[in-house]
């Protein structure tokens, strides 16, 4: 888990539709927002737009408890979903799914893959790594999420795939792929050979047919 904490305030909003969101973020510098889930209501809120900026530039705030202080009062959440604009580094609309201790959550965590350099597939091999998943669905209770999962390739060689099944989870926290059954264990990284270049035992066929 992640060591780092962090907070967002925010306030209630009444207004709602495109129009209104417009306005706030033009003219106010505000961000619409959502908070969902649990045995409450859903709220609409409103975020100060450079602050949560700051906050999405930590990989760990896709995957981690947030505190979001709504008019005074506090709820633990995770961000659920984003929407960007297509050609500007703006954020029209976030959503904010609120959690409970006891009960489990669906995230997708990031993946960091380590020993890449001096895996026997690179260092010996000569091959070229290829990730297939960047990140990973996982399901836990909040106090288990991990900040990242670490995948790692130091064993792996020229020709070998890893899949969701290699991969060490943390305690108490599962695959939700894997939870539908073998079919459903993806790759997630392999090594590869580099294009245009031959196995040594295809260059001793050919040394030997000439």
């Amino acid at each position: 888990m992640s060591t780092e904490d962090f907070k967002v305030i925010a306030s209630s909003r009444e207004l709602s539709g495109k129009g209104a969101s417009r306005r706030l973020r033009r003219e106010q510098g505000l961000l619409p927002a959502i908070i969902y889930g649990g045995d409450k209501a859903p709220q609409s809120v409103t975020l100060v737009h450079k602050d949560l900026i700051k906050h999405l530039d930590s990989e760990a705030f896709y995957s981690h408890i947030i505190t979001i202080e709504v008019d005074g009062t506090a709820e633990s959440v995770i961000l659920k979903d984003l929407q960007r604009h297509p050609a500007k580094p703006v954020i029209l609309h976030a959503d904010f799914l609120r959690v409970s201790a006891d009960s489990a959550i669906t995230v997708s965590v990031p993946l960091h893959f380590v020993n890449e350099t001096t895996s026997k597939g690179v260092k010996v091999g000569g091959g070229i790594v290829n990730h297939t998943m960047t990140q990973l669905d996982i399901s836990c209770l909040p106090g288990q999420l991990p900040e990242y999962i670490e995948v790692d390739l130091i064993d792996v060689e020229v020709g070998q795939t890893v899949h969701i099944s290699d991969i060490k989870l943390p305690e108490g926290v599962s695959s939700v792929a894997l939870s539908h059954g073998a079919d459903h264990d993806l790759p997630v990284a392999s090594i590869i050979k580099p294009k245009g270049v031959s196995d040594d035992s295809d260059a001793e066929e050919e040394t030997t047919e000439a």
